[in-house]
């Protein structure tokens, strides 16, 4: 006999990754083992923050990092189908999304260091190809080498990745439908169990107030979001994007507030919504109708909290 949804119990989990929170939303039968599920997402969640941090000085992504130009490093499957996922979206991009800004990240205080100015001078200066032209991924060998010095961050796109991580566990644990979360992040699957979809809020960009700027109903969907208005630093009273812009080795000077990307799953969503960021309104939403993306760009207005948006699919 089917559940009914008096049947079923709701469940809100949540932990420590990647320097924020994880989050579960989903509803199952009463005799459902929730501390096993709980204990395997966050299993899941402190494997990827292993693997892809930049916190950890032992990550599987620091040791590529450290290695010599030329020496191949082994590295697990799923650090490299996300070193992969980023090479791609950088050369679709054309180069506006780019894992390889880890240094400049460093420089300007977005990591685990603070900004030191040599460091920043020193990103700025530095000449660079991007990251799809240095770095090479052997992922039948398990392996990659880096053919310059170049040091990876994928704060960009791991977020996402764990997402759609997360997403995958709750479902070998038999969960079929919820709606999983980190930061901006998020990736809904089936329907509540009063047949609705999962609401979510499209922030306001707003430095100093937390308020949503519009509603979305999910279902199947995965949705990401990046903007200048949570992570920055202040140079001469101007407020400057954790986002790089790797054509200068710097933080961007003039982007959108925000860009919200939907997609199949979140890995994408994510590198794309950074990728936005950098191209902007105008070349983002030419390159949006090319690739069949969907997209929402928020500009910061001429009155506190107030936006306006481009959208199209």
């Amino acid at each position: 006999m089917p559940k009914t949804f008096t049947d079923m119990t709701r469940h809100a989990m949540n932990g420590a990754t990647m320097g924020t929170r994880w989050s579960a939303l989903f509803h199952m039968p009463a005799d459902f083992d929730a501390e096993a599920a709980r204990a395997a997402m966050a299993e899941a969640m402190a494997e990827v923050d292993r693997q892809m941090s930049t916190w950890k000085p032992d990550s599987d992504l620091n040791r590529l990092n450290a290695a010599r130009p030329g020496e191949w490093i082994a590295l697990p499957a799923r650090l490299l189908t996300v070193l992969e996922a980023g090479l791609a979206i950088g050369r679709a991009s054309d180069g506006a999304f780019d894992i390889g800004m880890g240094d400049a990240v460093a420089a300007w205080g977005f990591g685990p260091q603070e900004a030191n100015k040599d460091r920043i001078k020193a990103a700025r200066l530095m000449s660079r190809g991007p990251a799809h032209e240095v770095l090479e991924l052997d992922e039948a060998a398990g392996r990659a080498r880096k053919h310059a010095n170049m040091r990876f961050d994928l704060n960009g796109i791991a977020k996402g990745y764990g997402v759609d991580r997360l997403t995958m566990t709750a479902g070998e644990q038999g969960i079929e439908a919820g709606l999983f979360a980190i930061d901006g992040e998020l990736r809904a699957l089936g329907i509540q169990p009063d047949g609705r979809g999962w609401t979510v809020a499209i922030e306001m960009p707003d430095f100093e107030m937390r308020g949503p700027h519009s509603i979305l109903e999910l279902h199947d969907i995965a949705v990401a979001t990046s903007g200048d208005y949570r992570r920055w630093v202040d140079v001469g009273g101007h407020r400057l994007s954790h986002t790089m812009d790797p054509r200068l080795g710097m933080p961007l000077k003039h982007s959108p507030a925000s860009a919200t990307v939907m997609g199949r799953d979140c890995m994408s969503a994510d590198g794309w919504a950074t990728a936005m960021m950098v191209v902007g309104e105008v070349r983002g939403v030419s390159l949006a109708e090319k690739l069949g993306l969907s997209v929402l760009f928020l500009k910061h207005g001429q009155l506190k909290g107030t936006g306006c948006g481009l959208f199209t699919r």
